[in-house]
């Protein structure tokens, strides 16, 4: 008992102040931080589940759970020094070091920490957006400390750091609202009557529910195309997203095809005319059945 008490009370580091950090210490020391980090993981889960089932908006939630974090995690550096019995004056010499190496070899880290603060104080893009960068489409998932989740249309995560979202363009569809204009356009053949095919456009598209009344939908005789008399359905509607959009203009041609159909309109397709010059008669030959089989 008497050897484990000497290694137990035995001093690692001596501080210049006089002070003895000891193997129980340091011991009782990690075994704080482990419980302290684990805690914290538990109470951000736990906050979380809380948050999430009083409806609480997700980009709120994740900012108040990050605010915890941080808090409770300086908390546990602050309790880890008291335990060291390590001042806080101490660390001054140590902090601007660490802070020259940092700034030198972590910009990227903090740049990325920095943006992600920023991302989730001003809002330009928000967890559950539809989003466009370069040329990828999908909807925000999550905001972390370094990067960006995004789930993109083909089901595939990409991770942005979050600088990147702050320094380069970035369209995002549901920053304001989920309201969107878009068109389908459609060639009847020539000799169709005009009128007629307005008017089932407009139908094709009032029937739609997702298809907003305000601003209302408008047909446009756009063209005498090569091969077709060509019209644009311009219209607004709710989505969240490009796949919701492509599956109602889907449900409008498919309604636009039955109404054509029913009205004896055809829809185009291209078509050429090929006229042959020769400057000699051609004489056309019959092949005879022997040949035939020849050939």
């Amino acid at each position: 008992m008497t050897e484990f008490n000497g290694i137990w009370h035995y001093p690692l580091i001596r501080l210049s102040s006089g002070l003895e950090v000891t193997v129980s210490q340091i011991v009782l020391t990690l075994l704080v931080v482990a419980l302290g980090l684990a805690l914290i993981k538990f109470v951000q889960r736990v906050l979380g589940r809380q948050m999430a089932r009083v409806n609480v908006d997700p980009n709120v939630a994740q900012t108040i759970q990050r605010v915890v974090f941080w808090a409770l995690l300086v908390l546990l550096f602050i309790t880890t020094l008291g335990m060291l019995q390590i001042p806080i004056t101490a660390l001054a010499f140590i902090s601007g070091a660490v802070a020259i190496g940092v700034g030198f070899g972590a910009q990227n880290v903090i740049n990325n920490l920095i943006s992600g603060w920023i991302l989730m104080s001003e809002r330009p893009v928000r967890i559950g957006d539809f989003i466009e960068l370069d040329d990828n489409r999908g909807t925000v998932e999550t905001i972390g400390n370094r990067s960006t989740r995004i789930r993109r249309i083909d089901g595939v995560h990409l991770l942005v750091p979050n600088s990147q979202l702050l320094e380069r363009m970035v369209i995002n569809w549901t920053l304001v609202d989920r309201r969107f204009r878009t068109s389908i356009r459609i060639g009847v053949v020539y000799g169709s009557p005009v009128r007629l095919v307005e008017k089932l456009l407009q139908q094709a598209v009032s029937v739609q529910k997702e298809v907003l009344p305000e601003p209302a939908p408008t047909v446009v005789f756009e063209d005498f195309g090569d091969n077709a008399l060509i019209f644009d359905t311009f219209f607004w509607c709710e989505s969240s997203g490009e796949k919701e959009l492509r599956s109602i203009r889907s449900d409008i041609r498919f309604r636009i095809d039955e109404l054509c159909a029913e009205h004896d309109i055809v829809i185009a397709f291209p078509q050429r005319d090929v006229h042959l010059y020769a400057k000699t008669p051609i004489e056309v030959r019959p092949i005879a059945a022997g040949n035939e089989e020849k050939s």
